[in-house]
């Protein structure tokens, strides 16, 4: 099982020849997921390799067009590719009626179902789960409603000590219970297996949390709290904090001190301004607070396993 994430875009509202608009591709159990669609996001998949038919779920953070103005474009191709499989796209109230109406017009009849949910931005709550992950999302504090998303593992099962297991003789019909942590009681003799004798504990269940766009606001902590890989985005510099509080933005140090308040164990930097050529500036402001930090690169990808 792996859970990772590659970023197809690290930019602010304007695309430059190294940072494309918002959007991120994430694998977590064999589930793949996008996380925003920003212009361009279908030419950066192709470009680093990821397979477009293998996404199931698709969650647009609000309606500022550097998160979303790829996705018809994205559905387009998808149906042009021969797609038949269903997809969900969870964002913001309107979005359904701003693509249905873009297929529409164009003529288009797409060979698979969207299915939509409509998320008001000021509401946290589970959008999906299943026997293996979670996805949640949070409200965050930008110009229009906006959205965060928390993307989980569920608790692992404890691992069975298979060989103490057969030398005892056990029914294998035991090992569900055990590995749930269940001791179980012989009805007959009355004796009970303990599921510590026979069981290790369950391997770490690793997040990520993403957070785009908003200000400071620590309203996002009890929803990211202990995430082990924090995205927020730091579309400024410290020096630039009169403009980041005027377009809803943060700093490099305002992410991070939301990353050490949360204490999440790595803070990833994004939604880099175009006026930055690289974020080096923006990653030594913020470990003057929050030291595991790193700021993000189209392309790159980042094992949520690996610190």
């Amino acid at each position: 099982m792996s859970f990772n994430v590659t970023i197809l875009g690290s930019g602010a509202a304007l695309p430059t020849f190294s940072r494309n608009p918002t959007s991120q591709y994430i694998v977590c159990n064999d589930r793949h997921i996008l996380i925003d669609c920003g212009e361009g996001t279908q030419i950066q998949m192709r470009k680093y390799g990821v397979k477009f038919q293998r996404i199931t779920h698709i969650l647009i953070s609000h309606l500022h067009g550097d998160h979303y103005f790829g996705l018809v474009g994205l559905l387009s191709t998808m149906h042009l590719l021969g797609r038949d499989q269903g997809i969900k796209i969870y964002g913001p109230i309107g979005l359904e009626n701003i693509i249905r109406n873009q297929l529409e017009l164009g003529g288009a009849k797409l060979d698979f179902s969207i299915e939509f949910r409509s998320l008001d931005g000021k509401s946290a709550g589970l959008l999906f789960e299943d026997k293996l992950i979670e996805i949640h999302t949070f409200p965050l504090k930008h110009r229009i409603p906006t959205n965060g998303f928390l993307i989980k593992e569920k608790q692992k099962e404890r691992i069975l000590l298979g060989d103490l297991f057969k030398a005892d003789g056990l029914s294998i019909a035991l090992i569900p219970f055990f590995k749930k942590g269940a001791d179980v009681e012989d009805l007959e003799t009355g004796k009970i297996f303990s599921h510590l004798k026979y069981t290790l504990p369950p391997k770490e269940s690793f997040s990520y949390a993403f957070c785009s766009d908003t200000v400071y606001s620590e309203n996002i902590i009890p929803y990211i709290k202990d995430v082990t890989y924090l995205y927020h985005e730091a579309t400024f510099l410290e020096k630039d904090r009169a403009r980041a509080k005027a377009t809803f933005h943060s700093t490099a140090m305002d992410a991070a001190k939301i990353a050490l308040k949360a204490n999440v164990k790595k803070l990833l930097l994004g939604h880099l301004s175009a006026r930055f050529e690289n974020g080096e500036m923006h990653e030594q402001e913020a470990k003057s607070i929050f030291i595991n930090v790193q700021f993000v690169e189209d392309g790159k990808v980042y094992i949520i396993s690996e610190l």
